[in-house]
């Protein structure tokens, strides 16, 4: 803060004394979170000397604006060219960064890179003038910093080179908001000068597009982001130092900025320039039900970032962080640590990349003993999570009661392998789903919703996909339901276990009783597996050939059942499966696709999904897996050749393809659906009970599609008058949902 620094009483700064020009500057830089600068001469001289000082403003948040001097004429150029002292260096023309960059040192490559960043988080804007006559040039030496409370602006003799700011003989005069009256109104007269200029309110100065400067200068120095720059500065910083090691009060200044430095390079932060509303509202609701709850928010809203966020605050709060992070997959756990990392939180400890994490963990049970504020977050998956090494951690350590644990996908924690090692112990808890709701399991359900203090529907925060879908946080869609029917063999095959089934109906609830649990599962395999899908599939690719092409599509190819991951990380393909697989890629390659098979076990899955995000890949087509939080933007387009009448896998699949990129302008759904033989003629209440639940489906994917009206008045129409299905109660049904 302002207050921090030591203004000289008189409020000047001379060349040659002990507060010099620079020092403001660089002690103004460290302790301010906004600046104005109206500058006339500025070259790379000047940025070099400053640089030191950039990370730093950045990290606090800082924002920039700019007008500055666009070119030097020639004769000034000639003027200054002609000084008596060779080292005086010649201003740059903004317009050209390519050139300005091959003539910065480290210092002033890393400035540049501070600047880049600040375009990239839209927190700096750049005017650059020239006098309207043409004649002379702008040469402003004057500006405003400011820290959220306080002011200070200045007015300065010196240039905006190097040799102005450290060498010349030169002055600044400042004025701080806290000196009165006569300051007060003095600094109010610089704003209102300097926001006149740059709102393009001066009739004296012609203005030059800011748009191509910016571009050029992000071009030219990549996107770095807010942790690289400040490591960068610290390194900058010691050598800065290490040079005027000959002058005590240089040397003095730097190293009391690099110690800073050091510090905040080690803090945790968050990693985008805001909070959205999402964080804070479900921070608040978190707190207010004693740090414990669900937030059940749409697949591709920020989980992630929402979880951390708690995370975070609670660091800032009690100085420490401790947590246990548990996900379905380790795609999903190389996910987290990524996210956890982009947070800059330290001491991190996944059992999936970090070969030493018993050791690890060993150790930090050891010191706890002693020492009960260690920072640490550990990320492990649901069934390492069960077994006795995590298990015997959470035991054995010391203070194991201030950790956070973090459950995403949480429904996962409600089998009967997750609810025997529910971490009691530990009272904040957050559990992370699309869909908390275990599909037929009311038993494992209400354990979930007991063991995080949280109940639907409102849950302890909750976030629809809709709410999604207005905030612009994920996608438009258009959905496109293709019904397809057996051939007369699997109709046939479906005749017989229907008839079948129909003796293991109880009669006082009209459902099906335990025993038939192994017939269903086969039934439900010959819709899965249904031949007529790939035909749909030729059909489809052939109709869009001449339209548009496939690229960045997921394909969720049938599979037999779905995986508990709460025993295995990884599941095993069978023949049958992989031989399904093999025949949609080949449906995608007879038709020029590049395609990859991303399924349980392959090698290096993540390179597989950049490669996709790149655009290398075009079809992905997934067995058993993509369901549980896998997060790519790029995705387009998707086909759900897998019939799945669980909410959890219709509504993960379709976060998957909503999530936006900047490339994106909507996504595509094409959705399979097999219709049942006879169902309208001597099919039982009970089978058309069960296919209402794909109506039911395609009514939830129709509410919040762009297509809404093509859907209900297609053939979806035609099939429910058969089933005497009011298709338009379902819709306010699940519009309600919404509400």
């Amino acid at each position: 803060m302002l207050n921090n620094v030591e203004f000289p009483k008189t409020r000047s700064y001379k060349a040659g004394l002990e507060h010099e020009p620079i020092k403001f500057y660089l002690d103004c830089l460290f302790n301010s979170k906004k600046l104005d600068l109206l500058l006339g001469y500025f070259s790379s001289s000047a940025i070099n000397t400053l640089s030191v000082g950039f990370a730093k403003f950045i990290y606090s948040g800082g924002s920039v604006r700019i007008v500055a001097n666009h070119i030097l004429s020639k004769e000034d150029k000639m003027t200054i060219l002609q000084a008596n002292n060779s080292n005086i260096q010649v201003p740059l023309d903004l317009t050209d960064i390519t050139d300005i960059k091959s003539k910065l040192d480290e210092y002033g490559i890393h400035f540049f890179k501070c600047i880049a960043y600040l375009i990239s988080v839209k927190r700096i804007e750049i005017k650059i003038i020239k006098p309207l006559n043409n004649k002379g040039i702008a040469h402003y030496k004057s500006g405003i910093f400011y820290d959220g409370f306080d002011k200070v602006s200045f007015d300065a003799s010196c240039n905006f080179t190097a040799y102005g700011l450290m060498e010349n003989a030169e002055s600044l005069k400042c004025n701080l908001s806290t000196d009165g009256q006569l300051s007060f109104l003095k600094i109010q007269e610089d704003e209102e000068y300097f926001e006149k200029i740059f709102n393009g309110e001066a009739h004296h100065l012609q203005y030059l597009s800011p748009e191509d400067i910016e571009v050029a200068i992000k071009q030219e120095f990549g996107d770095p982001n807010l942790n690289e720059l400040l490591i960068e500065e610290k390194e900058l910083l010691e050598k800065r130092r290490k040079a005027y090691s000959g002058n005590k009060k240089y040397s003095k200044l730097f190293e009391s900025m690099e110690m800073e430095i050091e510090q905040i390079a080690n803090e945790p932060r968050f990693p985008f320039t805001e909070e959205r509303d999402i964080q804070k509202n479900a921070y608040k609701a978190w707190v207010q039900n004693s740090c414990n709850g669900i937030f059940a928010m749409a697949t591709g809203s920020g989980k992630t970032v929402t979880a951390l966020n708690c995370l975070l605050k609670q660091y800032k709060e009690y100085g420490i962080y401790k947590a246990i992070i548990v996900v379905p997959t380790q795609a999903l756990a190389l996910q987290w640590e990524d996210e956890v990392k982009s947070f800059n939180f330290q001491n991190i400890v996944s059992t999936h990349t970090e070969k030493e994490w018993r050791p690890i963990l060993n150790r930090y049970t050891t010191r706890s003993i002693l020492k009960q504020d260690l920072n640490l977050i550990l990320i492990t998956t649901y069934s390492t999570f069960n077994r006795t090494d995590i298990q015997s951690f959470i035991k054995k350590t010391k203070g194991i009661e201030s950790f956070i644990y973090i459950a995403d996908e949480a429904h996962n924690i409600g089998s009967s392998s997750s609810l025997k090692n529910l971490p009691e112990k530990i009272s904040k808890r957050i559990g992370l789903s699309a869909t908390p709701e275990r599909i037929y399991d009311d038993a494992g359900s209400e354990k979930l919703y007991s063991f995080f203090n949280s109940r639907p529907p409102e849950y302890t925060f909750r976030y629809t996909m809709k709410q999604a879908i207005d905030d612009k946080i994920l996608c438009n869609y258009d959905y496109h339901p293709i019904f397809v029917q057996l051939t007369d063999i699997e109709m046939k095959e479906y005749k017989l276990l229907t008839d079948k089934l129909r003796k293991f109906i109880d009669s006082k609830t009209g459902q099906y009783k335990k025993e038939a649990e192994m017939l269903l599962l086969r039934r439900k395999h010959v819709i899965h597996k249904a031949e007529n899908k790939k035909l749909a599939i030729l059909n489809l690719l052939q109709e869009l050939k001449t339209t548009k092409r496939l690229d960045y599509t997921f394909v969720f190819v049938p599979e037999g059942y779905e995986p508990d991951y709460s025993e295995k990380e990884e599941f095993d393909i069978q023949l049958e499966d992989l031989h399904i697989i093999d025949e949609y890629a080949q449906l995608f390659k007879n038709h020029g696709y590049s395609y990859h098979k991303y399924i349980s076990g392959i090698e290096d899955p993540q390179s597989v999904l950049k490669s996709f995000a790149k655009g290398e890949i075009q079809i992905l087509l997934a067995m058993k897996c993509l369901d549980e939080g896998v997060d790519i933007p790029r995705t387009e387009h998707a086909i759900f050749c897998s019939s799945t009448g669980n909410p959890r896998q219709f509504v993960q699949r379709r976060g998957r393809v909503l999530r936006r990129s900047k490339e994106k302008l909507k996504a595509t759904i094409w959705d399979l659906i097999v219709v049942p033989p006879d169902i309208s003629t001597d099919s039982s209440s009970l089978e058309k009970n069960l296919f209402t639940s794909e109506v039911k489906r395609i009514v939830n994917f129709a509410t919040l599609a762009d297509n809404q009206v093509e859907i209900l008045y297609g053939e979806l129409k035609s099939i429910c008058e058969q089933l005497n299905i009011d298709l338009f109660d379902l819709l306010e049904e699940e519009n309600q949902k919404y509400n």
